[in-house]
């Protein structure tokens, strides 16, 4: 595991929930997603009447969220987990239609997640899993007020998962709404020397 994967993983597994400062490209879809697939398939033994959405991820761009939905695809392949991306700038009709089928995990970009419940399409009332994905980059777009919107209509039980590359205020004030005794996962940026460029993979 990544740093994050591995302090990350076991609170989740618990049920605590997390704060976690780590930049893109640490890890951390697999930090969130992996646990969030283990309870899903821990609530399907136990309930496995439970039809409603399991696990909501939001995220700041379609592109995030594709890649997010692509990644929970994955890695839930063998619990036939349904997944579903939902964003702006494509058509509304099959997002609903989707839901309407059933489906365990969506991952969806603030504006479009109000739209689908407004319509009546995206219920939140089994939530069980909410994750706050690039949580910086959402507010830096002012979907602060979406964000609150689609986590009051959560039960008050669910389990929040906050990651953000930077800590400003705001977080640290949405973190204290939405998240009870969190466990702080914070990973450190890489100190490159004088005229690298960090290394991607």
């Amino acid at each position: 595991p990544s740093p994050i994967q591995a302090q990350a993983i076991t609170p989740l597994l618990e049920g605590h929930d997390l704060l976690g400062q780590a930049a893109t490209g640490t890890g951390k879809t697999a930090a969130f997603m992996l646990p969030m697939l283990q309870r899903l398939a821990d609530r399907r033994a136990e309930r496995p009447n439970s039809r409603g959405v399991f696990g909501l991820v939001l995220a700041p761009t379609r592109e995030l969220a594709m890649q997010v939905n692509t990644a929970a695809a994955r890695y839930g392949a063998g619990l036939n987990v349904r997944t579903l991306a939902v964003y702006g700038g494509a058509p509304i009709g099959p997002q609903l239609g989707a839901l309407r089928k059933g489906i365990d995990i969506v991952v969806a970009t603030p504006g479009r997640a109000i739209d689908l419940i407004n319509r009546g399409g995206l219920k939140l009332d089994e939530i069980e899993v909410a994750v706050l994905d690039e949580a910086d980059e959402m507010l830096d777009m002012g979907f602060v007020e979406d964000i609150e919107t689609i986590l009051d209509a959560t039960p008050d039980t669910r389990q929040v998962v906050l990651f953000s590359a930077t800590m400003p205020r705001r977080i640290e004030k949405l973190a204290q709404s939405y998240l009870h005794n969190p466990v702080t996962v914070r990973i450190a940026r890489e100190v490159l020397a004088e005229g690298d460029a960090p290394q991607v993979r």
